[in-house]
């Protein structure tokens, strides 16, 4: 199997006149960026590194991370993005747990890499975008170093990326992706999305995290990235028009947004022809919007860190009028995509029946080589070759497999199980709701009670008992929230996820409870 540095090297051989990547005013073509990405890798290999070859990366989008991401793997190093929207507290455990040595960082976020270079001895610090007296200038090393492919080995099972999981629902877990795994959801991303000869994406979620998939399936395409800087709406829209990007990856949120954002009919997003979305279900009633405003363009993406690509939803899935068996699958996350095994099983570890609940499992040269410096978390994910993903769901009798929930969000109340995401698609089809999250909170007599925030869509009004009663119309009466509270907004990842356990915990903190 190929590894990650051969994507720019085909490139480069292939199509050295086409561009790779676009930020800002700056246009790189593949040959150009191949060399590139070759001196930054001949610098860290100059840097004659010991023990863990770690590199931490803390910046927003600009195309010399996505460089950075390839020259690390080139040197036979590990990349180790961090989440900006971390706390010094936070980022400062993630670099103690990885060994970092290295620390590249942009200008936006030199506060917080001032503070870690003052707490760790990393070997150099290098800022992207910025010259500065305590930190080497990206572009000003570069030119010292040969662009010529580094002459080392590296072997597909070496880690690449040490990826920490969010850290929403306890201490962060460093997650260890491979060559083979990362090359594996490239093919598998490719071969669902059956790009054009030269596609193209707007890239707008962070490189920090495992959404940066469309930067390597598009080069692997031999097409161009496009880079937001950040997730402004504004921006994102006149960047599809002006670039005529054919794929966008996204989140539901934001596709919300997109949707009720007042300018959308000023821009021409015609060129679009994928338009996906991942890192959280999407309720039936708003992609039944987004289908008719932007046609059968969709695709969904289950996945996770520890494993890229799981399974995918196709357009031709994505049916909104017709016979039941049909629209049902709206509410799937498709099949299993090209390589990855998946199945749903019970306690006992047998294949459940469709409508049963089970934990959803997954084999295949995807998975995760496991948690850095963690053998316990490792072997309660990892059993026999299949990662055990902590999300239930059901399969039907065609392979469509139903997320339910987290096993950890998952409400007991009065001994009845209760799943958020039901609830919460229910509360979707309300008129007057843009954003909401469900979860339990403690009650004395059931344990737990069923609790919804919600955040209503401008000029609308509603009140609790009125939400309570067109849930009562839909939903069992356990089932239906108890305490509707309304807020302005609702705490998000750095991908644009409701943190629901973040909300959670607001509630059972005086509680002798631990939130999992």
């Amino acid at each position: 199997m190929e590894v990650l540095g051969d994507i720019l090297e085909r490139g480069a051989l292939l199509y050295p006149g086409r561009e790779a990547i676009v930020f800002k005013d700056t246009r790189v073509t593949y040959k150009k960026m191949n060399e590139r990405v070759n001196q930054l890798a001949h610098y860290l290999l100059s840097l004659s590194l010991t023990g863990a070859k770690h590199i931490a990366v803390l910046a927003e989008n600009c195309h010399q991370y996505a460089e950075l991401y390839f020259a690390a793997a080139k040197a036979g190093h590990v990349t180790v993005p961090l989440n900006y929207r971390l706390s010094i507290r936070e980022m400062t455990e993630i670099v103690t747990d990885s060994s970092c040595k290295v620390l590249f960082f942009g200008k936006s976020l030199a506060s917080q890499a001032g503070e870690l270079s003052q707490k760790f001895a990393f070997n150099d610090v290098v800022c992207f975008d910025d010259q500065r007296e305590d930190a080497h200038y990206y572009e000003g090393l570069l030119p010292n170093f040969a662009n010529t492919n580094p002459e080392i080995t590296v072997d597909e099972n070496q880690m690449a990326i040490l990826m920490y999981t969010g850290g929403t629902t306890g201490k962060p877990k460093g997650v260890m992706l491979s060559h083979r795994s990362l090359m594996t959801s490239t093919y598998d991303n490719a071969l669902v999305f059956k790009f054009d000869e030269e596609p193209s994406t707007c890239f707008i979620l962070p490189f920090f995290h495992i959404s940066m998939w469309p930067v390597l399936a598009v080069m692997f395409a031999g097409g161009k990235v496009v880079v937001a800087e950040r997730p402004d709406l504004t921006e994102i829209m006149r960047l599809i028009q002006d670039e005529k990007c054919q794929h966008i990856n996204s989140v539901p949120s934001i596709y919300n947004w997109m949707l009720m954002h007042p300018d959308l009919g000023e821009y021409d997003l015609s060129s679009l022809k994928i338009m996906s979305y991942a890192g959280s279900p999407i309720a039936p009633e708003l992609l039944k919007k987004l289908i008719h405003k932007f046609g059968s363009v969709f695709f969904q993406i289950y996945g996770m860190t520890e494993a890229g690509l799981i399974t995918d939803l196709l357009p031709e899935d994505h049916v909104v009028d017709g016979p039941l068996e049909l629209t049902k699958r709206l509410s799937s996350c498709g099949r299993q995509s090209y390589f990855p095994k998946v199945k749903v099983v019970g306690p006992d570890g047998r294949d459940v029946v469709p409508q049963e609940i089970g934990e959803i499992i997954v084999k295949g040269k995807n998975i995760m080589l496991g948690y850095w410096n963690n053998p316990e978390q490792t072997a309660k994910a990892l059993k026999d070759g299949w990662l055990y993903t902590g999300d239930l769901g059901t399969i039907d009798e065609d392979g469509y497999v139903y997320l339910v929930d987290r096993k950890n969000d998952m409400i007991i109340t009065g001994g009845e199980n209760v799943y958020p995401r039901e609830v919460e698609d229910v509360i979707y089809e309300h008129p007057a709701v843009m954003e909401v999250a469900v979860f339990g909170v403690p009650d004395d007599k059931w344990g737990e009670s069923v609790k919804a925030i919600v955040v209503l869509k401008g000029g609308m009004t509603l009140r609790e008992d009125e939400l309570q009663q067109f849930c009562k119309t839909r939903l069992a009466s356990y089932k239906c929230p108890k305490s509707v509270e309304f807020r302005d907004i609702l705490p998000k990842s750095g991908v644009g996820k409701i943190l629901r356990s973040k909300l959670k915990g607001e509630y059972w903190k005086s509680k002798d409870r631990t939130i999992n």
